[in-house]
């Protein structure tokens, strides 16, 4: 595991954007799971903002971690949030972008996208691999929709599968703990005092840190990296 702290969430998305770019350079072709959330946002605007023309965009093909079960114009669409702040901003061919597809029957589009990775991913050991799984963790150490009420679909044999957001009670698609421990590379972006409890938790191994999704989070390939704010990493020793 490799930690990364910076002064605020700024600093996050230039630092891990200069990350990004880098990653795959020696490649034809790189596949990524995005994350939705506020320091993606951010993400998104440093690299359609400062690294549009420093990309070569055809490379590169988007798919994304998790998806709230709602149509693509909804607010709350994670395709949404990045085709405004990035894709609409930059040079990539639409067939690179693979959304799941929010408006369908929850468990058939569970289905259907774990199909779309084993047919479009290269496997590592029997699983689709992404080159790089972007997550982000939430006040109650979720991460992707894996919520700690719903930490056994972390263990499932699919690829994907439908979590249920335990307040709201909406329905998620998301790609499951194998898949996420498959990847090259998998980078979390935390930022704001409300994460710093369980980032410590999490990082310095504390109290019940395993009921946490996000502590379950150990590619095999053992490229970890945690990019955090000043805010975040408050408690870590």
């Amino acid at each position: 595991m490799e930690l990364k702290i910076y002064k605020d969430k700024n600093e996050v998305a230039q630092h891990f954007s200069a990350y990004f770019s880098e990653l795959f350079k020696d490649k034809s072709t790189f596949h990524v799971a995005l994350s939705g959330g506020s320091t993606p946002k951010v993400v998104f605007d440093v690299l359609a903002a400062d690294f549009s023309s420093k990309i070569d965009w055809t490379k590169i093909h988007f798919y994304w971690g998790d998806e709230r079960c709602v149509p693509p114009s909804d607010d709350e669409s994670n395709y949404k949030m990045t085709m405004e702040h990035l894709f609409s901003k930059i040079d990539v061919p639409k067939e690179n972008i693979h959304r799941i597809l929010g408006e369908k029957e929850p468990l058939l589009e569970a289905m259907r996208y774990g199909g779309l990775l084993e047919k479009n991913l290269p496997s590592q050991n029997g699983t689709p691999q992404f080159d790089l799984v972007i997550l982000g963790m939430g006040d109650d150490g979720h991460t992707a929709s894996i919520f700690p009420h719903e930490i056994e679909l972390w263990d499932s044999s699919r690829n994907c599968e439908v979590a249920v957001h335990p307040d709201s009670g909406q329905k998620r698609v998301t790609i499951t703990g194998k898949i996420i421990n498959a990847a090259s590379q998998v980078a979390f972006l935390v930022t704001g005092s409300g994460k710093a409890e369980k980032v410590k938790a999490i990082i310095e191994k504390q109290e019940d840190f395993k009921k946490y999704p996000a502590s379950l989070v150990s590619p095999d390939s053992g490229n970890l990296i945690w990019f955090l704010d000043g805010d975040a990493a408050t408690g870590i020793s």
